[in-house]
């Protein structure tokens, strides 16, 4: 599942529009959604898109011996 499908769900599931969440944001609409189409977000974007919403996001490797990196 790629970023762009990770970050519709939860604005699904808090009927949140894409246009929403990038005012949210303070960008335009219009350079969210080119966001979108080429799937390509930070890391930081994407804990700031998960703040707005209220959520957490975990970026890491887990390790067989539970070891998050």
């Amino acid at each position: 599942m790629d970023s762009a499908q990770k970050i519709r769900m939860p604005l699904a599931y808090k009927n949140i529009s894409e246009a929403g969440l990038a005012r949210q944001l303070n960008t335009s609409p219009p350079a969210f959604n080119g966001k979108m189409k080429r799937d390509k977000f930070t890391a930081e974007e994407l804990r700031e898109i998960a703040s707005v919403l209220d959520a957490e996001y975990h970026f890491y490797f887990e390790l067989p011996d539970a070891t998050k990196i």
